[in-house]
């Protein structure tokens, strides 16, 4: 009886060993790490939605988050495959790819990078003092304006119209580089009439912002045609509009310019994963629209059209492309 018994117990553990050698690759469970920023930025919570749209979406694939301080730390680790798919904003992806800004000196090649989809804007908003009589971005000459702290993303946005209007520091009165810190010195320095000018970057409609244009009696100021043409020039920056109503002192749409957060993929990841994820997300697009406003930019014509600049599409995307005309 005792032999009857192992002989069972054998036959039914080798059972199990030969289903687990035999189950299909399609059963098995794909691993998929997503690089974002830290908690509390619209790039985490992006990639909280997108995480939880795959895991629902792709049977065998599993889509965890994993976070940095910012988007060269994800793009680094795309690159060395530490992420498998990463959200990083345009600007800093084109300035790797073409080795200019922080990436001038690097000795690493970004070659390996695809895109996905472009999944939101990252909008410039130029905040004025109502009492500092700037109605045109001319009148910022002369002005006390903060650009903040040097190489961030507000610094740059300075950066950008400086060189779009052929200005220097010396045209302004104050050219302050307050940081946006713990003790917000850059909005106490604004609302007190230190500064009469800075940029704010964030996704529209945003809390901070409203809090910041009613307490401070600050409105938007929209840009000009100067920066219209040298954003044409500029592969990594878009013209975009801050429609009317989103906050108490905008009289209208507000038009600006900014950069655009992308969903990027290592060109070694499986051609069909990649084919999956961009069926998903577009034919759950209205999914993205009800988690936020902002995440409306993601579209079938973003996804083809949205390249440039040398950035090329995943095989997997144009494989999608070809297959839904």
């Amino acid at each position: 009886m005792r032999s009857q018994r192992r002989t069972h117990l054998l036959l039914l553990s080798l059972i199990f060993i030969f289903s687990l050698v035999t189950i299909p690759k399609s059963a098995q469970s794909f691993e998929l790490l997503l690089g974002t920023e830290a908690p509390g930025t619209f790039s985490y919570f992006s990639g909280r939605v997108i995480c939880r749209l795959i895991n629902q979406q792709l049977a065998g694939v599993e889509c965890r988050q994993v976070t940095a301080d910012n988007g060269v730390y994800n793009l680094t680790g795309l690159h060395d495959g530490a992420v498998d798919i990463s959200l990083v904003d345009s600007q800093t992806l084109f300035a790797a790819m073409n080795k200019t800004g922080q990436f001038k000196y690097l000795d690493i090649g970004y070659d390996n990078l695809r895109l996905l989809a472009p999944l939101y804007e990252t909008p410039v908003a130029l905040v004025v003092r109502k009492d500092a009589g700037i109605s045109s971005l001319d009148d910022l000459k002369g002005k006390r304006i903060n650009a903040g702290t040097p190489q961030s993303p507000q610094y740059l946005a300075v950066a950008t119209i400086l060189r779009a209007k052929n200005w220097s520091k010396d045209d302004f009165s104050l050219f302050g580089d307050l940081p946006p810190s713990s003790a917000q010195d850059d909005t106490k320095a604004f609302c007190y009439g230190t500064m009469q000018a800075m940029v704010f970057l964030t996704i529209h409609p945003d809390f901070s912002l409203r809090q910041l244009l009613k307490s401070c009696d600050a409105e938007l100021l929209s840009v000009d045609t100067d920066i219209e043409k040298f954003v044409a020039g500029d592969p990594a920056l878009w013209m975009t509009t801050i429609p009317s109503g989103l906050y108490p002192s905008q009289s209208g749409p507000v038009t600006t310019f900014g950069g655009r957060e992308l969903l990027v993929v290592s060109a070694d990841l499986d051609e069909g994963v990649v084919s999956d994820i961009a069926a998903a997300l577009v034919e759950n697009r209205q999914r993205l629209i009800d988690a936020h406003p902002a995440l409306s930019l993601f579209s079938v014509d973003n996804m083809r059209d949205g390249v440039s600049g040398g950035m090329k599409l995943h095989s997997g995307v144009k494989k999608y492309l070809a297959e839904n005309p």
